[in-house]
């Protein structure tokens, strides 16, 4: 089999975007409590889920009315995730990696669970250098929902059979693996080797010129 097409994440899989979750979380609890939720957070569950499961307990507690929950939680992620952009960078290897792959006409796609204007302050030439890109924005439901990645695939022509999904966090595997694509880890985000590993990754590599050598060297590319 070679491979034709790479789908990357794009926080601390292609840039570096310092991102804190958990003051995130916190900002996002001090609104719940505004808006009176019926329970605790739940901590365990990454950010926009437990976001979801916050607007159901407003919900529950308000009679189906989670008043206005959603709509300022959006806006209060939007700018965290624009602040983290502003100080944000891409990998000094990401252009090139991307250009090579286009080059040898291989097709690529972004994904990522980020918003779009974040994104496009640290990579505002990201259509040069992909042939999609899907933020939050763009999809109904983001990764770890395999439609995210299915959508992207689909919209580029790829085929499941020779497409790899590339990200450095669990739920960039998940989703590879519930859309039944190949799947790829790089530790230059948060997750640990062992960690991705742990999620089911086809391979793991240090970052992503390491695995195009990794996948170059088992002659899938």
């Amino acid at each position: 089999m070679k491979l034709e097409t790479f789908v990357f994440d794009f926080d601390g899989t292609l840039a570096e975007l310092r991102l804190d979750f958990a003051e995130m979380k916190r900002r996002l609890a001090s609104l719940a409590e505004s808006c009176r939720a019926g329970a605790a957070p739940m901590p365990s569950l990454p950010v926009l889920e437990w976001l979801e499961w916050l607007v159901k307990s407003i919900q529950k507690a308000n009679g189906g009315n989670d008043n206005g929950f959603r709509h300022k939680a959006m806006a209060l992620i939007s700018e965290m995730e624009l602040d983290a952009a502003r100080n944000g960078s891409l990998f000094s290897f990401t252009r090139p990696m991307l250009k090579s792959l286009l080059e040898k006409g291989i097709k690529t796609a972004i994904i990522t669970r980020n918003c779009d204007a974040a994104v496009r302050i640290v990579f505002p030439d990201i259509a040069e250098y992909c042939c999609a890109f899907y933020a939050r924005d763009h999809v109904a439901s983001p990764k770890p929902d395999p439609a995210h990645l299915l959508h992207a695939l689909k919209s580029i022509g790829a085929d499941t059979g020779t497409a790899i999904m590339v990200g450095d966090h669990p739920l960039d595997i998940a989703t590879g693996k519930a859309a039944g694509v190949m799947t790829a880890g790089v530790c230059s985000g948060s997750a640990r080797e062992e960690e991705l590993l742990g999620a089911g990754a086809d391979r793991v590599a240090q970052n992503c010129p390491g695995l195009i050598e990794i996948l170059s060297g088992e002659g899938l590319l």
